[in-house]
């Protein structure tokens, strides 16, 4: 008998999403396209054929086949076992999450103006359901200590980030911490980021397409070795390479309708377990409002 030709890829998932991050910078577009809708969408790449999953990706079966032997398997199938495993144990995926939630809300199409915010407001539960499965503890316990000790906090984002940073800001203020935004006006951001201190702490808010200054400033800072903490919407984001820790809220719909109230809850989760590490005691943290205006 001939050689068989064996699978070298990862065995499991884990070490699969190691490796594409590992290899991504390098890839063909296409190829980056791939990897990015195989690891945002785990849950439904193990039940669907490839012609199926091709099709929602918007990019020929064919280049599914060779990604998967680029990355070490037979063929696209040997590949899809690993998603196979993981859905398993796994929690169910984000379309799975939607399709529950129009079947219990019922009038799934309705092109109506109540439509579109209906459509919002599933999804945005899909998302914020989420959450609780995918995002760490131990993550969120390292980001609220860097904050709750930093001297000074820089934060970033920009177009869509920018009222995420912003509401940061805010929360982080009323609570007493000193905080710099890199505000983009005036082309000051990166001189500003070069201001950094010992003990100071970057902040960084990007999602795909990400802001080119906003990358660059993550990587000048990340070279000077300050910490950085990102939520950003995948493993494969730019900013995952330099910050740790980061968070993942993915983007299962590529249009200007995308919504933040994930990336929202995600910080005021950060805010008030900083909180609670400067205030102390049993009670709950407390971040004060303004109450009266100047």
């Amino acid at each position: 008998m001939g050689d068989q030709n064996l699978s070298t890829g990862p065995s499991d998932f884990e070490t699969f999403v190691q490796l594409v991050q590992e290899r991504y910078d390098k890839m063909s577009k296409s190829h980056q396209a791939i990897a990015l809708y195989l690891t945002q969408n785990p849950n439904e790449i193990a039940v669907h054929s490839v012609n199926a999953i091709a099709d929602r990706c918007g990019i020929h079966a064919s280049s599914f086949v060779r990604f998967a032997q680029a990355m070490g398997y037979t063929g696209f199938k040997d590949l899809q076992v690993l998603f196979q495993k993981r859905l398993e144990t796994a929690a169910p995926g984000f379309e799975a999450r939607v399709r529950a939630l129009e079947d219990d809300l019922g009038n799934r199409d309705d092109p109506s103006d109540m439509g579109f915010l209906r459509d919002l407001v599933v999804r945005d539960i899909a998302s914020l359901q989420s959450l609780i499965e995918d995002i760490s503890g131990d993550d969120l316990a390292l980001a609220a200590d860097r904050l709750s000790k930093a001297e000074t906090v820089f934060l970033i984002g920009q177009l869509r980030s920018a009222p995420v940073v912003d509401f940061i800001r805010y929360m982080l203020t009323m609570i007493g911490k000193r905080c710099v935004m890199l505000d983009p006006s005036g082309g000051l951001a990166t001189h500003m980021a070069q201001t950094m201190q010992t003990g100071d702490v970057l902040v960084a808010v990007s999602f795909r397409y990400y802001a080119n200054e906003v990358v660059k400033i993550v990587e000048q800072v990340q070279e000077v070795g300050h910490p950085i903490i990102a939520i950003t919407d995948s493993n494969l984001s730019p900013l995952a390479k330099s910050a740790k820790p980061f968070f993942v809220v993915p983007e299962h719909r590529q249009t200007f309708s995308r919504s933040i109230a994930a990336p929202m809850c995600i910080s005021q989760a950060l805010v008030l377990a900083t909180a609670a590490r400067l205030q102390g005691g049993d009670h709950d943290p407390n971040i004060p409002t303004v109450t009266k205006a100047s």
